[in-house]
């Protein structure tokens, strides 16, 4: 079973960078795509990114589209998300998951991590 351990949230003023890394470990490590999700205390899990694991393909949802990039580091089974301008509103907990094939949801939630943008 993967196990998926996210770092790198912090506090940040508005306009600033962070960059999330998500580390999977588990025996021969595989999948088909990998992603960020982002909640809030009340509100639902949000996607914020994915990537097809092999192929390097990423989409974004429209809210970070322009200033968050996924890359990740297959020999290393760790995934990244730069995020620049960051905003206010992109305070939340960051978590990273799997789709283990094309149409599953996502899952194998780490623990995530927070990040907190102030104006």
């Amino acid at each position: 079973q993967v196990q998926l351990a996210e770092s790198g949230g912090g506090l940040v003023q508005a306009g600033g960078s962070l960059k999330l890394s998500c580390a999977a470990s588990g025996r021969a490590f595989s999948t088909y795509a990998m992603g960020w999700l982002r909640q809030v205390p009340g509100k639902e899990r949000e996607f914020v990114g994915g990537t097809i694991w092999t192929g390097g393909n990423a989409w974004y949802a429209d809210s970070v589209a322009g200033r968050f990039t996924l890359s990740r580091d297959v020999g290393k089974n760790t995934m990244y998300l730069q995020m620049n301008s960051l905003k206010p509103e992109d305070t939340a907990t960051y978590y990273c998951a799997v789709k283990t094939f094309k149409g599953a949801p996502w899952s194998g939630w780490g623990q995530g991590t927070q990040v907190t943008v102030s104006s």
